[in-house]
């Protein structure tokens, strides 16, 4: 099979693998519809796709406890846009039992070590706008860059994503936004522009949207994600700044390793 991480990655009661066996490839979509509670059959993840993932140059990786139980795993693919190649992280998933002990970073950086090892200088997947957890992670703890935003990403509503570039090459300079006013959940939707820097204010959880709200606040968001890409800024950082509400910050981020337009 793929060659996947260099080496196996041993922390305090896991290891992070390739998922090379028909066990663990059972256990990773099992682990995938109960993540996302997936209900519907044609929705799913397919052993047979890992498998031919692992045999041509794709990423299966996870991260498997000392008993052999699958606590997260992360699946990915090689892509292009007609300018360059990149590696696709089309998904990873930690059990709920299992977060908050740094799974995601090590299955992020396992997928990264699979794209280096493919000739892959960068990193692409998405991620909805409206989970700012998601967001923080991506963009100020691993330092991707929110480039682009694909309305209906899936086909159908309330789908749009955000999708996200990681340089693999450079380390990126932390980013400290400035200080933000005290935004509410009625400032939800809004944007701010300030020349070379723009903020968006969003609901820290979409769970804390009331029905009645979501369409409004969704477009909203749509439309300022679009207006700032339109604009030359980028999405740098997502944050907290109350229980209810995250800010992301948008700047103008050099464009490396040959310039494109579209993800």
């Amino acid at each position: 099979m793929g060659r996947g991480p260099a080496s196996e990655v041993r922390a305090a009661g896991f290891v992070v693998q390739n998922l090379n066996t028909a066990e663990l490839q059972r256990q990773a979509a099992a682990l995938y519809r109960r993540v996302f509670g997936y209900r519907d059959s044609d929705v799913g993840l397919s052993p047979p796709l890992l498998t031919a993932l692992l045999r041509n140059g794709g990423s299966v990786v996870g991260a498997v406890g000392e008993d052999g139980a699958l606590l997260g795993f992360a699946y990915g693919m090689r892509g292009g846009d007609g300018t360059r190649m990149y590696h696709y992280s089309q998904a990873a998933v930690v059990a709920p039992e299992s977060q908050g002990i740094g799974l995601g970073r090590k299955l992020k950086q396992a997928q990264a070590e699979v794209a280096r090892d493919t000739g892959m200088r960068f990193m692409r997947w998405s991620y909805d706008p409206l989970i700012s957890r998601n967001a923080h992670f991506n963009l100020d703890v691993l330092g991707a860059v929110g480039r682009w935003y694909v309305d209906d990403f899936y086909l159908h509503e309330q789908s749009d994503r955000v999708v996200v570039e990681w340089d693999l090459e450079q380390t990126p300079e932390p980013f400290a936004p400035e200080p933000v006013p005290r935004f509410t959940s009625a400032d939800w939707g809004t944007k701010q522009g300030f020349g070379d820097h723009g903020l968006l204010v969003v609901p820290s959880d979409p769970a804390l949207l009331e029905p009645a709200r979501t369409a409004e606040v969704r477009s909203a968001v749509r439309a300022g994600f679009h207006d700032f890409l339109a604009s030359g800024l980028a999405a740098r950082s997502c944050q907290k700044v109350s229980a209810e509400t995250s800010v992301y910050w948008f700047t103008r981020v050099p464009i490396t390793g040959g310039g494109h337009d579209r993800p």
